[in-house]
């Protein structure tokens, strides 16, 4: 079957090149040898009509030539024709920018961070909406750029690492095996030698550091935060230490946390000792001496 389809393309390579008068015998190689050749040399096989080196000396080159319109030889009237620029629009040009290997590997990362933020401290909102917006702007650009899975999932693979160094002491063997993963998955995600479709090392670093500071250090602060004791409402008052204000012989009155509580306790305290709260029962609190057992 690909022999059948080359052999077609080279038949058709040669019928277009005897239409235009070019070389056929060059076309024929072009598709079954893969030859090619520098300006000058197709300009001497009589593969290409003239070599400009610029706009303006291209429409001097092609003035008077003749070319079929429409089935009628029409003259070339080009010298001296005005050249009329036009600019891509904004819709392409924000596209093509996001099409960008660098600018689409820097808003998967963007994405992934967001989203984890959102998941260990909820209720920030922004970091989840901008988050989702990067992820999906990231996607679209992977449909326009040849992606490696294999690469995609390594970088996953180096985020998970990450979150795992920060629920188990694994002395930083877990922190390596991320940074590891993240950069073997960048270098492999895009990479067609000999073309602009590539990561470039200083985007590959940043996002590295960028992770082992996000993971061991804003994320981290935030699990932490969301691990820590209570330290508001009721469970909140345990442990606070506050002021009798009247003696204390089973039942009394102590001022804790800017309030003033009905407190019980099971020793004998006076006015304006300190006392440490270990219980809340109901609407009084159940305190004790403060160095005491």
């Amino acid at each position: 079957m690909m022999y059948k389809v080359v052999q077609d393309a080279q038949a058709y390579a040669r019928s277009l090149a005897a239409k235009r008068g070019r070389n056929v015998e060059w076309a024929a190689k072009a598709v079954t040898q893969s030859v090619s050749v520098t300006a000058d040399e197709a300009l001497k096989a009589h593969v290409i009509d003239v070599v400009a080196g610029s706009v303006d000396d291209l429409l001097t080159k092609v003035d008077g030539k003749t070319v079929e319109v429409n089935g009628r030889n029409e003259p070339l009237r080009t010298k001296g024709a005005a050249v009329v620029s036009l600019e891509m629009p904004f819709k392409y040009k924000f596209l093509s920018f996001i099409s960008d290997p660098n600018v689409a590997y820097f808003l998967m990362m963007i994405g992934f961070y967001g989203i984890l933020f959102e998941i260990f401290r909820p209720g920030a909102i922004v970091p989840g909406v901008l988050g989702g917006i990067c992820l999906i702007l990231a996607f679209y650009a992977f449909q326009t750029i040849p992606i490696n899975y294999a690469g995609l999932f390594l970088i996953i693979l180096g985020v998970i690492f990450f979150l795992l160094e920060l629920k188990v002491a694994s002395y930083g063997l877990l922190s390596v095996a991320g940074v590891v993963s993240i950069v073997i998955g960048s270098i492999m995600l895009v990479n067609l030698p000999g073309t602009w479709l590539s990561i470039s090392w200083s985007s590959i670093l940043t996002v590295v550091g960028v992770s082992i500071v996000f993971f061991l250090g804003v994320l981290s602060y935030a699990i932490k935060a969301h691990l820590s004791a209570v330290k508001t409402g009721r469970e909140g008052m345990v442990g606070e230490t506050g002021v009798a204000r009247t003696d204390i012989d089973g039942m009394g009155k102590v001022f804790v946390h800017g309030e003033l509580w009905d407190a019980r306790c099971e020793t004998a305290v006076a006015a304006g000792e300190r006392v440490v709260v270990v219980a809340v029962e109901g609407m009084s609190v159940k305190v004790k001496k403060e160095g005491g057992n």
